[in-house]
């Protein structure tokens, strides 16, 4: 075991101190981006006009059944050639972006697809707009549904990024790989990278099965609602502390 660990790692922490930081960016910017186009597209796909849908399902079925890496060349070297030169970090997320917009919409359109069509007409009852509807009634209960393989998608996002040490994206995948040429300790730099990994990846998937749990058992998460429930609970507890004195009489 002494000689698996010889390379001076304390010299390398800055640099791979640099490299998390833009492992952690690409992730960011990248899912906020996929989050937001995924849903447009699945709306679009939900659209009265076929025009749309043709389009929305023509976009899904391209970037769905593409490689992600072929993705990354085309958006690096491909649009470069074309006279569109984007510097690495804008074509890694573009790239991270449209690849898993593609799943996410897929994801988004069935849990929309699978709010009852009751929540809707309950809506209309009330005097809502289509606006409202979605906003209040339609994408909270989507969004519970959709959690699942939304938080299975970032972690999944978070790994991918290590493709991008084919564009020398800086990231922890290329640090790694400037590390094992000055070294030669290929074993030891990607075992370290790979624990790194882990590292991010195992409690952010363990963080986001526990927010998983609270939604799915209906606990609050932003502070505005939470104090909105212990403002409701506060008004029924005489009202229920009367019925079970009424039931024990």
């Amino acid at each position: 075991m002494s000689s698996l660990f010889q390379v001076p790692w304390s010299d390398y922490r800055p640099d791979l101190v640099d490299a998390l930081w833009r492992t952690v960016s690409y992730t960011v910017v990248s899912f906020v981006g996929a989050v937001l186009l995924g849903l447009a597209v699945a709306l679009l796909r939900l659209s009265r006009a076929w025009p749309a849908r043709a389009v929305a399902a023509v976009y899904t079925e391209v970037f769905k059944n593409v490689p992600l890496l072929a993705i990354i060349f085309l958006t690096y070297f491909g649009l470069a050639s074309a006279g569109i030169r984007l510097d690495v970090f804008t074509a890694g997320c573009l790239s991270l972006v449209v690849f898993y917009a593609a799943y996410l919409s897929e994801i988004f359109r069935s849990a929309i697809s699978g709010v009852h069509a009751g929540q809707t007409e309950a809506g209309e009852a009330l005097g809502l707009g289509r606006a409202g509807i979605f906003g209040h009634i339609v994408l909270p209960q989507a969004v519970r549904q959709a959690l699942p393989g939304t938080n299975t998608m970032l972690v999944d996002l978070l790994k991918s990024t290590s493709l991008l040490v084919t564009v020398s994206a800086a990231e922890l995948m290329s640090e790694g790989r400037l590390i094992t040429s000055a070294t030669f300790r290929a074993l030891e730099v990607y075992l370290v990278i790979s624990a790194i990994y882990f590292a991010l990846c195992y409690p952010l998937s363990q963080l986001l099965l526990l927010l998983e749990r609270k939604v799915r058992a209906g606990i609050p998460l932003s502070p505005w609602r939470r104090r909105r429930l212990k403002a409701a609970r506060a008004l029924l507890a005489p009202a229920v502390e009367a019925d079970m004195k009424a039931g024990a009489v």
